[in-house]
């Protein structure tokens, strides 16, 4: 069992709504909750489009969330984009998807589309400051690592 728990109150906007929910749980069970689609569209090559859930959230002042994609639809080219959800929104989770791939696909009501990965929030104090403490890495840009 984990230690800790959050509870995220959920309001199902239309009657076919599905909870969020992890198919693995317990100690190795899953990062992320799998968020599902309330009504299909054919997303076409290039497209971008929003997904309807159905689903509205509070969260506690503590947390939010982090839209992340599935490896399956990510296998075939669909990946979300603008994915933070702050503690204070209540609106209707959608889901932003932009077809990446060679061919248009299909989502259907009901298909798990997302997945939802719950976070604490921390604010941050930013400090404005002459230079940065030297470090291992530097100033290496994104792949760096040599990897």
């Amino acid at each position: 069992m984990l230690d800790e728990q959050v509870a995220i109150k959920v309001l199902k906007l239309k009657a076919e709504a599905q909870v969020p929910r992890y198919a693995h749980t317990g100690p190795f069970g899953d990062l992320a909750a799998d968020l599902y689609a309330v009504a299909g569209m054919v997303l076409e090559v290039g497209a971008t489009g929003a997904v309807e859930t159905g689903i509205a959230m509070e969260f506690p002042a503590t947390h939010g969330a982090l839209v992340e994609d599935r490896s399956g639809l990510a296998m075939r080219g669909v990946t979300t984009l603008a994915g933070v959800i702050d503690p204070g929104y209540r609106g209707e989770i959608k889901v932003v998807v932009t077809n990446l791939g060679t061919a248009a696909v299909e989502i259907k009501a009901g298909d798990r589309i997302a997945q939802l990965r719950i976070v604490r929030r921390i604010e941050a104090r930013f400090e404005v400051v002459e230079e940065l403490v030297e470090a291992p890495r530097g100033a290496k840009g994104f792949g760096s690592t040599g990897s």
